[in-house]
Protein backbone atom coordinates (compact mmCIF):
# COMPACT_ATOMS: atom_id res chain seq x y z
CA UNK A 1 0.00 0.00 0.00
CA UNK A 2 1.40 3.39 -0.96
CA UNK A 3 1.72 6.22 1.53
CA UNK A 4 -0.21 9.47 1.18
CA UNK A 5 2.85 11.24 -0.21
CA UNK A 6 3.53 8.46 -2.70
CA UNK A 7 -0.13 8.54 -3.77
CA UNK A 8 -0.01 12.32 -4.16
CA UNK A 9 3.08 12.05 -6.38
CA UNK A 10 1.69 9.18 -8.49
CA UNK A 11 -1.63 10.95 -9.12
CA UNK A 12 -0.32 14.49 -9.54
CA UNK A 13 -0.10 14.28 -13.34
CA UNK A 14 -3.14 12.08 -13.88
CA UNK A 15 -6.56 13.53 -13.05
CA UNK A 16 -8.15 10.15 -13.82
CA UNK A 17 -5.96 8.15 -11.45
CA UNK A 18 -8.17 6.11 -9.13
CA UNK A 19 -5.95 7.24 -6.26
CA UNK A 20 -8.11 10.38 -6.25
CA UNK A 21 -10.90 8.09 -5.01
CA UNK A 22 -9.05 5.52 -2.90
CA UNK A 23 -6.72 8.10 -1.31
CA UNK A 24 -8.79 11.28 -1.58
CA UNK A 25 -6.72 13.08 1.07
CA UNK A 26 -4.20 13.80 -1.71
CA UNK A 27 -6.63 16.43 -3.04
CA UNK A 28 -6.94 18.21 0.30
CA UNK A 29 -4.43 20.27 2.33
CA UNK A 30 -1.44 18.24 3.52
CA UNK A 31 -2.39 18.58 7.18
CA UNK A 32 -5.78 16.91 6.58
CA UNK A 33 -6.50 13.84 8.72
CA UNK A 34 -6.86 10.89 6.26
CA UNK A 35 -9.87 9.70 8.28
CA UNK A 36 -11.71 13.00 8.48
CA UNK A 37 -15.24 13.52 7.15
CA UNK A 38 -13.79 15.80 4.46
CA UNK A 39 -11.76 12.92 2.99
CA UNK A 40 -14.75 10.60 2.55
CA UNK A 41 -16.79 13.47 1.12
CA UNK A 42 -13.98 14.26 -1.33
CA UNK A 43 -13.72 10.58 -2.31
CA UNK A 44 -17.41 10.57 -3.20
CA UNK A 45 -17.04 13.79 -5.21
CA UNK A 46 -14.05 12.41 -7.11
CA UNK A 47 -15.83 9.12 -7.78
CA UNK A 48 -18.85 10.95 -9.20
CA UNK A 49 -16.55 13.09 -11.36
CA UNK A 50 -14.70 10.04 -12.71
CA UNK A 51 -18.00 8.34 -13.48
CA UNK A 52 -19.15 11.42 -15.38
CA UNK A 53 -15.98 12.55 -17.12
CA UNK A 54 -13.75 9.51 -17.57
CA UNK A 55 -16.29 7.90 -18.08
CA UNK A 56 -16.56 4.67 -16.18
CA UNK A 57 -18.73 2.09 -17.97
CA UNK A 58 -21.86 0.77 -16.25
CA UNK A 59 -22.90 -2.63 -17.50
CA UNK A 60 -26.62 -2.88 -18.21
CA UNK A 61 -26.88 -6.52 -17.10
CA UNK A 62 -25.34 -8.59 -14.34
CA UNK A 63 -22.42 -10.70 -15.54
CA UNK A 64 -19.15 -12.24 -14.50
CA UNK A 65 -15.68 -11.30 -15.72
CA UNK A 66 -12.33 -12.96 -16.11
CA UNK A 67 -9.34 -11.09 -14.72
CA UNK A 68 -5.84 -12.19 -15.78
CA UNK A 69 -2.64 -10.95 -14.14
CA UNK A 70 0.77 -11.35 -15.76
CA UNK A 71 4.02 -10.51 -13.99
CA UNK A 72 7.21 -11.72 -15.61
CA UNK A 73 6.77 -15.44 -16.23
CA UNK A 74 3.89 -15.74 -13.78
CA UNK A 75 0.27 -15.73 -14.95
CA UNK A 76 -3.00 -16.26 -13.09
CA UNK A 77 -6.60 -15.93 -14.26
CA UNK A 78 -9.55 -15.57 -11.89
CA UNK A 79 -13.32 -15.24 -12.07
CA UNK A 80 -14.43 -11.77 -10.99
CA UNK A 81 -17.87 -10.92 -9.71
CA UNK A 82 -20.03 -10.26 -6.67
CA UNK A 83 -19.78 -12.96 -3.98
CA UNK A 84 -22.29 -13.69 -1.23
CA UNK A 85 -21.90 -11.96 2.12
CA UNK A 86 -24.22 -14.62 3.58
CA UNK A 87 -21.55 -17.16 2.61
CA UNK A 88 -18.91 -14.89 4.15
CA UNK A 89 -20.81 -14.56 7.43
CA UNK A 90 -21.48 -18.32 7.51
CA UNK A 91 -17.76 -19.06 7.01
CA UNK A 92 -18.23 -20.66 3.63
CA UNK A 93 -15.78 -17.94 2.63
CA UNK A 94 -12.98 -18.86 4.99
CA UNK A 95 -10.49 -16.55 6.69
CA UNK A 96 -6.99 -16.90 8.09
CA UNK A 97 -6.33 -13.40 9.42
CA UNK A 98 -7.67 -11.13 12.15
CA UNK A 99 -8.80 -7.68 11.08
CA UNK A 100 -8.18 -4.37 12.82
CA UNK A 101 -11.21 -2.33 13.80
CA UNK A 102 -9.66 1.00 12.70
CA UNK A 103 -8.96 -0.34 9.21
CA UNK A 104 -12.46 -1.78 9.00
CA UNK A 105 -13.89 1.59 10.07
CA UNK A 106 -12.01 3.37 7.28
CA UNK A 107 -13.05 0.99 4.51
CA UNK A 108 -16.64 0.80 5.72
CA UNK A 109 -16.98 4.59 5.70
CA UNK A 110 -15.40 4.69 2.24
CA UNK A 111 -17.92 2.15 0.88
CA UNK A 112 -20.89 3.93 2.45
CA UNK A 113 -19.74 7.32 1.15
CA UNK A 114 -19.30 6.03 -2.42
CA UNK A 115 -22.13 3.49 -2.25
CA UNK A 116 -19.63 1.27 -4.01
CA UNK A 117 -16.88 -1.28 -3.43
CA UNK A 118 -13.89 -0.32 -5.55
CA UNK A 119 -11.22 -2.80 -4.45
CA UNK A 120 -11.71 -6.55 -4.98
CA UNK A 121 -10.97 -9.28 -2.45
CA UNK A 122 -8.47 -11.85 -3.73
CA UNK A 123 -10.04 -15.29 -3.23
CA UNK A 124 -8.80 -18.77 -3.95
CA UNK A 125 -10.31 -22.24 -4.17
CA UNK A 126 -9.10 -25.76 -4.78
CA UNK A 127 -8.57 -26.25 -8.51
CA UNK A 128 -11.61 -27.48 -10.41
CA UNK A 129 -11.28 -28.76 -13.97
CA UNK A 130 -14.82 -27.76 -14.97
CA UNK A 131 -14.13 -24.11 -14.11
CA UNK A 132 -10.80 -24.18 -15.96
CA UNK A 133 -12.53 -25.43 -19.11
CA UNK A 134 -15.08 -22.60 -19.14
CA UNK A 135 -12.36 -20.02 -18.45
CA UNK A 136 -10.15 -21.32 -21.27
CA UNK A 137 -12.98 -21.18 -23.80
CA UNK A 138 -14.04 -17.67 -22.74
CA UNK A 139 -10.49 -16.32 -23.10
CA UNK A 140 -10.53 -17.15 -26.81
CA UNK A 141 -12.42 -13.89 -27.38
CA UNK A 142 -10.67 -10.48 -27.16
CA UNK A 143 -10.50 -8.87 -23.71
CA UNK A 144 -12.49 -5.70 -23.05
CA UNK A 145 -9.58 -4.19 -21.13
CA UNK A 146 -5.92 -4.99 -21.66
CA UNK A 147 -2.99 -2.87 -20.46
CA UNK A 148 0.39 -2.95 -18.77
CA UNK A 149 0.62 -0.80 -15.63
CA UNK A 150 3.60 1.34 -14.67
CA UNK A 151 4.97 -1.46 -12.48
CA UNK A 152 5.11 -3.84 -15.44
CA UNK A 153 2.11 -5.97 -14.41
CA UNK A 154 -0.26 -6.75 -17.29
CA UNK A 155 -3.98 -6.64 -16.51
CA UNK A 156 -6.54 -8.21 -18.87
CA UNK A 157 -10.31 -8.38 -18.37
CA UNK A 158 -12.94 -10.35 -20.30
CA UNK A 159 -16.68 -9.68 -20.01
CA UNK A 160 -18.53 -13.00 -20.08
CA UNK A 161 -21.82 -13.45 -21.89
CA UNK A 162 -24.98 -14.60 -20.11
CA UNK A 163 -24.42 -18.28 -20.92
CA UNK A 164 -20.82 -18.30 -19.71
CA UNK A 165 -21.80 -16.41 -16.56
CA UNK A 166 -24.57 -18.90 -15.76
CA UNK A 167 -22.26 -21.85 -16.37
CA UNK A 168 -19.53 -20.48 -14.12
CA UNK A 169 -22.02 -19.50 -11.41
CA UNK A 170 -23.29 -23.08 -11.49
CA UNK A 171 -19.80 -24.51 -11.20
CA UNK A 172 -18.94 -22.21 -8.29
CA UNK A 173 -22.12 -23.42 -6.60
CA UNK A 174 -20.37 -26.82 -6.41
CA UNK A 175 -17.21 -25.37 -4.81
CA UNK A 176 -17.59 -26.11 -1.08
CA UNK A 177 -15.42 -23.27 0.21
CA UNK A 178 -13.73 -20.14 -0.98
CA UNK A 179 -10.70 -18.80 0.89
CA UNK A 180 -9.68 -15.18 1.38
CA UNK A 181 -6.09 -14.93 0.25
CA UNK A 182 -5.74 -11.14 0.39
CA UNK A 183 -8.35 -8.57 1.39
CA UNK A 184 -9.72 -9.58 4.80
CA UNK A 185 -10.45 -5.96 5.71
CA UNK A 186 -12.30 -5.36 2.44
CA UNK A 187 -14.57 -8.35 3.01
CA UNK A 188 -15.20 -7.50 6.67
CA UNK A 189 -15.96 -3.90 5.74
CA UNK A 190 -18.42 -5.01 3.05
CA UNK A 191 -20.24 -7.04 5.70
CA UNK A 192 -20.35 -4.06 8.05
CA UNK A 193 -21.50 -1.72 5.27
CA UNK A 194 -24.36 -4.10 4.52
CA UNK A 195 -25.48 -4.04 8.15
CA UNK A 196 -25.41 -0.25 8.21
CA UNK A 197 -27.43 0.00 5.00
CA UNK A 198 -29.87 -2.65 6.26
CA UNK A 199 -30.51 -0.59 9.38
CA UNK A 200 -31.93 2.14 7.14
CA UNK A 201 -34.20 -0.19 5.13
CA UNK A 202 -37.30 -1.94 6.43
CA UNK A 203 -37.25 -4.88 4.06
CA UNK A 204 -33.96 -5.32 2.17
CA UNK A 205 -34.34 -7.61 -0.86
CA UNK A 206 -32.29 -10.84 -0.92
CA UNK A 207 -30.78 -9.79 -4.25
CA UNK A 208 -29.92 -6.29 -3.06
CA UNK A 209 -26.43 -5.32 -4.21
CA UNK A 210 -25.25 -4.69 -0.66
CA UNK A 211 -25.60 -8.44 0.06
CA UNK A 212 -22.50 -9.12 -2.04
CA UNK A 213 -18.82 -8.22 -2.04
CA UNK A 214 -16.49 -7.63 -4.96
CA UNK A 215 -13.95 -10.40 -5.45
CA UNK A 216 -11.77 -12.30 -7.90
CA UNK A 217 -11.43 -16.06 -7.31
CA UNK A 218 -8.26 -17.75 -8.57
CA UNK A 219 -7.55 -21.50 -8.56
CA UNK A 220 -5.09 -22.38 -5.81
CA UNK A 221 -2.64 -23.85 -8.30
CA UNK A 222 -2.14 -20.42 -9.89
CA UNK A 223 -1.90 -18.24 -6.78
CA UNK A 224 1.60 -17.13 -5.86
CA UNK A 225 2.57 -16.29 -2.28
CA UNK A 226 5.87 -14.51 -1.67
CA UNK A 227 7.62 -14.23 1.71
CA UNK A 228 6.83 -11.36 4.06
CA UNK A 229 10.25 -10.58 5.50
CA UNK A 230 11.17 -8.75 8.71
CA UNK A 231 13.59 -6.04 9.76
CA UNK A 232 14.27 -4.93 13.35
CA UNK A 233 15.52 -1.43 14.12
CA UNK A 234 17.87 -2.32 17.02
CA UNK A 235 19.36 -5.29 18.85
CA UNK A 236 17.98 -4.46 22.28
CA UNK A 237 21.18 -2.86 23.50
CA UNK A 238 23.48 -5.60 22.24
CA UNK A 239 26.26 -5.24 19.71
CA UNK A 240 26.05 -7.36 16.56
CA UNK A 241 28.71 -9.71 17.98
CA UNK A 242 26.90 -10.07 21.31
CA UNK A 243 23.57 -10.71 19.58
CA UNK A 244 25.12 -13.39 17.37
CA UNK A 245 26.73 -15.03 20.42
CA UNK A 246 23.39 -15.06 22.28
CA UNK A 247 21.69 -16.59 19.26
CA UNK A 248 24.32 -19.32 18.96
CA UNK A 249 23.76 -20.43 22.55
CA UNK A 250 20.49 -22.14 21.61
CA UNK A 251 20.45 -22.37 17.81
CA UNK A 252 23.12 -23.65 15.39
CA UNK A 253 23.94 -20.74 13.08
CA UNK A 254 25.81 -21.15 9.80
CA UNK A 255 27.74 -18.34 8.14
CA UNK A 256 27.63 -17.32 4.47
CA UNK A 257 24.13 -18.66 3.90
CA UNK A 258 22.06 -17.76 0.83
CA UNK A 259 19.94 -14.63 1.16
CA UNK A 260 16.73 -16.59 0.53
CA UNK A 261 16.19 -19.87 2.44
CA UNK A 262 15.73 -22.93 0.26
CA UNK A 263 13.10 -24.72 2.34
CA UNK A 264 10.55 -24.38 5.09
CA UNK A 265 11.98 -24.45 8.62
CA UNK A 266 14.94 -22.24 7.73
CA UNK A 267 15.43 -18.49 7.89
CA UNK A 268 18.28 -16.36 6.57
CA UNK A 269 19.51 -13.50 8.75
CA UNK A 270 21.39 -10.41 7.54
CA UNK A 271 23.57 -8.92 10.26
CA UNK A 272 26.57 -6.59 10.01
CA UNK A 273 26.98 -7.10 6.28
CA UNK A 274 26.74 -10.89 6.28
CA UNK A 275 24.05 -13.53 5.70
CA UNK A 276 23.60 -16.35 8.22
CA UNK A 277 21.44 -19.47 8.03
CA UNK A 278 19.25 -20.44 11.01
CA UNK A 279 17.23 -23.66 11.40
CA UNK A 280 14.00 -22.83 13.20
CA UNK A 281 12.71 -26.27 14.20
CA UNK A 282 14.80 -27.53 17.11
CA UNK A 283 13.49 -30.92 18.21
CA UNK A 284 11.00 -31.87 20.89
CA UNK A 285 10.85 -28.45 22.50
CA UNK A 286 9.88 -26.66 19.30
CA UNK A 287 6.43 -25.05 19.07
CA UNK A 288 3.79 -27.12 17.30
CA UNK A 289 2.98 -24.53 14.63
CA UNK A 290 4.65 -25.26 11.28
CA UNK A 291 4.65 -21.63 10.16
CA UNK A 292 8.12 -20.14 9.99
CA UNK A 293 6.84 -16.69 10.98
CA UNK A 294 5.58 -18.19 14.25
CA UNK A 295 8.82 -20.06 14.90
CA UNK A 296 10.86 -16.93 14.19
CA UNK A 297 8.70 -14.95 16.61
CA UNK A 298 8.87 -17.55 19.37
CA UNK A 299 12.52 -18.57 19.03
CA UNK A 300 14.25 -15.28 18.14
CA UNK A 301 12.17 -12.11 18.01
CA UNK A 302 10.53 -12.42 21.42
CA UNK A 303 13.25 -14.04 23.58
CA UNK A 304 16.26 -12.26 22.09
CA UNK A 305 14.87 -8.98 20.75
CA UNK A 306 11.97 -8.45 23.20
CA UNK A 307 9.36 -8.08 20.45
CA UNK A 308 6.24 -9.40 22.13
CA UNK A 309 3.64 -8.30 19.59
CA UNK A 310 4.79 -7.99 16.01
CA UNK A 311 1.50 -6.29 15.13
CA UNK A 312 2.11 -3.27 17.36
CA UNK A 313 5.84 -3.06 18.19
CA UNK A 314 7.33 -0.01 16.38
CA UNK A 315 10.79 -1.61 16.28
CA UNK A 316 9.78 -4.22 13.70
CA UNK A 317 9.02 -3.55 10.05
CA UNK A 318 7.85 -5.79 7.22
CA UNK A 319 9.15 -6.00 3.66
CA UNK A 320 7.02 -7.71 1.01
CA UNK A 321 8.84 -10.43 -0.88
CA UNK A 322 8.34 -8.68 -4.21
CA UNK A 323 11.01 -6.17 -3.20
CA UNK A 324 13.57 -8.94 -2.76
CA UNK A 325 16.36 -9.55 -0.28
CA UNK A 326 18.33 -6.62 -1.68
CA UNK A 327 15.87 -4.35 0.13
CA UNK A 328 16.72 -6.12 3.40
CA UNK A 329 20.44 -5.62 2.86
CA UNK A 330 19.84 -1.97 2.01
CA UNK A 331 17.85 -1.35 5.19
CA UNK A 332 20.63 -2.77 7.38
CA UNK A 333 23.54 -1.28 5.44
CA UNK A 334 21.96 2.18 5.56
CA UNK A 335 21.32 1.94 9.30
CA UNK A 336 17.50 1.91 9.11
CA UNK A 337 17.56 -1.56 10.64
CA UNK A 338 20.05 -3.52 12.74
CA UNK A 339 19.07 -6.99 11.53
CA UNK A 340 16.87 -8.49 8.82
CA UNK A 341 15.25 -11.91 8.42
CA UNK A 342 14.44 -13.52 5.07
CA UNK A 343 11.72 -16.18 5.21
CA UNK A 344 10.56 -19.07 3.07
CA UNK A 345 7.06 -18.32 1.73
CA UNK A 346 3.91 -19.90 3.12
CA UNK A 347 2.31 -22.35 0.69
CA UNK A 348 -1.25 -21.96 -0.59
CA UNK A 349 -2.13 -25.40 0.80
CA UNK A 350 -0.86 -24.28 4.22
CA UNK A 351 -3.14 -21.25 4.02
CA UNK A 352 -6.13 -23.45 3.13
CA UNK A 353 -5.34 -25.93 5.89
CA UNK A 354 -5.13 -23.16 8.50
CA UNK A 355 -8.38 -21.58 7.32
CA UNK A 356 -10.13 -24.98 7.33
CA UNK A 357 -8.98 -25.51 10.92
CA UNK A 358 -10.39 -22.09 11.88
CA UNK A 359 -6.91 -20.97 12.92
CA UNK A 360 -5.31 -17.55 12.49
CA UNK A 361 -1.97 -16.78 10.90
CA UNK A 362 0.39 -14.34 12.61
CA UNK A 363 0.32 -10.79 11.20
CA UNK A 364 2.15 -10.19 7.94
CA UNK A 365 2.57 -13.86 7.09
CA UNK A 366 1.81 -13.73 3.36
CA UNK A 367 2.57 -11.35 0.52
CA UNK A 368 0.52 -11.80 -2.65
CA UNK A 369 1.91 -10.52 -5.91
CA UNK A 370 0.89 -9.49 -8.52
CA UNK A 371 -1.92 -7.50 -6.93
CA UNK A 372 -5.39 -6.69 -8.18
CA UNK A 373 -5.96 -3.10 -9.20
CA UNK A 374 -8.46 -0.80 -7.48
CA UNK A 375 -11.10 0.78 -9.69
CA UNK A 376 -10.75 -1.60 -12.63
CA UNK A 377 -13.94 -3.38 -11.54
CA UNK A 378 -16.50 -1.72 -9.25
CA UNK A 379 -19.53 -3.09 -7.41
CA UNK A 380 -22.12 -0.41 -6.64
CA UNK A 381 -24.17 -0.96 -3.47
Amino acid sequence: MVSTEEARSLASRNPWSFLHVSRAEIDLPKETDPHSVDVYRKAAENFERLTRECPLIRESESSLYLYRLRMGNHEQTGVAGAFSLDDYDADRVRKHERTRRDKEDDRTRHMISLRAQTGPVLLTYRDRRQIDEVVTRAMASPPVNDFVADDGVAHSVWLLDAGESRQLAGEFGRVPFLYIADGHHRAASASRAREELRSKTNRPAPDDASNFFLGVAFPAGQVRILPYNRTVKDLGGRSAADFLAALKKNIPVSADAPAAPARRGEVSMYLAGRWYGIPLVSGAGAPSSPLDVTLLQEQILEPLLAIGDARTDPRIDFVGGGRGTVELEKAVDEGRAAVAFSLFPVGVEELIRIADANEIMPPKSTWFEPKLRDGLLIHEI
